[in-house]
Formats: structure tokens, C-alpha cells, sequence
């Protein structure tokens, strides 16, 4: 009835000239954006210029000083419960459909990070006073 539809189709290299075409716009245009900002671009570089800043806030001191860790684990603590209050949400969802098995599961979950809060209180990782 319809023959064509079940035929295997040759991987030949002429499949691959769009992928091929479109590369070559995508480099052209990175290449010709590149030379085209250089090429009509201003060109006095003054000291002001090229002085080094971040968000308009000059930088002072050395950049590889050391900082305090309690910044990253900050940083790490609410990455963690950001991510457990994720996990909660398809539980919400799907709280009747997963019965007492789901329940159990989620105070697991619970449980052990619950565990981890009192590990980080324990080692002192919320008290700010150095």
C-alpha cells in the first residue's frame, strides 16, 4: 500500500549539508561581528579606559587574598534547602497517589537533611561572631 514509507533511507554526505551550511553562517557571523567591532569600534584607549573594574566599583587590594569560608557555606546551605524545597513540589503534586510509601520516603528525606542542620549547627557554621 505504501511502499515508500518502510524503504531504509542511504546516510549519504549530502544529508549533512544543511548541519554543514549552517555551521559556516554561524562562524561567518561570529568572525564578521568580531572584525566588524574592531574594524568600526573606537580606538582611543585612554588609562581610564583600560583600568580593570567590576560593576563600576573600582577594585582595591589583591584579588587573591583569602576570604571567609562562612560565605561559601552560606552559599552551600542554600543551594541544599533550595534544592529540598524543589523535591517537595512533584510531593505536593502527587501527595494522594504515593500513599503511606511516598509519605515514608519524604520523612526520610526530611530526616536526613534535618540531620545535616544539626550537623552544621553543631560545627557552628550560623554563628558570625569571629
Amino acid at each position: 500500500m505504501f511502499p515508500m514509507l518502510f524503504q531504509a533511507v542511504a546516510n549519504t554526505p549530502i544529508n549533512y549539508l544543511p548541519i554543514v551550511l549552517q555551521l559556516l553562517v554561524g562562524i561567518g557571523f561570529v568572525v564578521l561581528t568580531l572584525f566588524g567591532s574592531s574594524l568600526l569600534g573606537p580606538k582611543r584607549r585612554t588609562h581610564d579606559k583600560l583600568e580593570n573594574f567590576e560593576s563600576g566599583i573600582p577594585s582595591v587590594g589583591n584579588a587573591r587574598q583569602p576570604m571567609a569560608i562562612k560565605y561559601f557555606l552560606v552559599a552551600i546551605l542554600f543551594v541544599l534547602f533550595d534544592v529540598e524545597v524543589i523535591f517537595f513540589y512533584p510531593y505536593a503534586v502527587n501527595f494522594r497517589a504515593l500513599g503511606t510509601e511516598g509519605f515514608l520516603a519524604v520523612v526520610m528525606f526530611v530526616a536526613f537533611f534535618f540531620c545535616g542542620f544539626i550537623y552544621i549547627l553543631k560545627k557552628g557554621a550560623l554563628k558570625w561572631e569571629d
